[in-house]
């Protein structure tokens, strides 16, 4: 499966520590084509390493982070519902306002090598 909208950096640390960070801003149209798109890799995570989320430092094999923003700046709320596997985001007010939605994932070697292969990442 390909990413259409998240377009991930990746960063390692000298523990070897992946950050993987992606920041997508989209129109209100497409925001559901975006939250589809993030909703389909958490939910891929969190099957394939079950059991395995948490704090790399803490034996974790991933973490994730989700914020969002409107267009003016203002915050959005953003929350990941892990049991529906559903994300729950409050659209920007306006119409025609921009989206900002950034993900950021912390992930071990074996964790990344997967998301890789799954998602077709360089």
């Amino acid at each position: 499966m390909a990413l259409d909208y998240l377009d991930f950096d990746y960063s390692e640390d000298d523990e070897g520590t992946a950050t993987w960070d992606a920041l997508a801003s989209v129109t209100t149209e497409r925001l559901p084509a975006l939250t589809t798109e993030v909703e389909q890799l958490l939910r891929w995570a969190s099957r394939a390493f079950a059991g395995r989320r948490g704090p790399i430092e803490e034996g974790g094999d991933w973490d994730f982070d989700l914020h969002a923003q409107q267009e003016d700046g203002a915050p959005l709320n953003v929350r990941y519902d892990e049991s529906t596997g559903r994300l729950q985001l409050a659209a920007a007010q306006a119409t025609g306002q921009r989206t900002t939605l950034g993900l950021t994932l912390s992930a071990s070697a074996a964790f990344s090598d997967a998301l890789r292969s799954r998602f077709g990442i360089d």
